[in-house]
């Protein structure tokens, strides 16, 4: 089994159902959970298993949430229930904001020069086969992706889901 980080984009009115009804999340994320022959919606964002080693591009850290694209991870506020992986998050459209601006002005080329499998491996970070993995291939890809969906999210004054699946 594996660890997929996936996102949709919520306007205000899904916001307030999904907070009024946090069942409402399994929906979004799983799409409609009561009928088995129903189609999975195709998630708005997927960043497969590169997820915890953006994160970590971005904090520095494992697991500790920063401000800013620091939060464009793993920030938010839990809501609904725990999928196996954690219950979803939750980032509000004015921390979108703040994500989206940071993710703007972040600077590719640093990011690539601090790019240390060793590290990665050193502080267990999943996937975990990251001697495999280079920064330009497999990483760059989705985080452009991250930084295409968040400035899209802010756009619109969108608040954010994510959840791992």
């Amino acid at each position: 089994m594996s660890m997929v980080l996936v996102g949709r984009r919520l306007s205000a009115d899904v916001v307030k159902s999904v907070t009024d009804n946090p069942a409402a999340v399994d929906a979004l994320i799983y799409g409609d959970v009561e009928d088995d022959d129903a189609e999975m919606p195709e998630p708005e964002l997927d960043l497969d298993k590169s997820w915890h080693g953006i994160h970590y591009a971005l904090t520095g850290t494992a697991w500790q949430v920063g401000t800013g694209a620091g939060a464009a991870i793993l920030g938010g506020d839990s809501v609904g229930d725990d999928n196996g992986y954690g219950p979803p998050r939750l980032i509000s459209a004015e921390q979108v904001q703040s994500i989206a601006a940071d993710l703007r002005r972040l600077d590719v080329e640093s990011l690539r020069s601090r790019w240390d499998p060793a590290a990665l491996a050193d502080a267990d970070i999943y996937p975990g086969f990251w001697a495999d993995i280079t920064f330009d291939s497999y990483v760059l890809p989705y985080l452009a992706a991250l930084r295409e969906f968040y400035l899209a999210a802010a756009a619109e004054n969108q608040a954010v889901l994510l959840a791992l699946t």
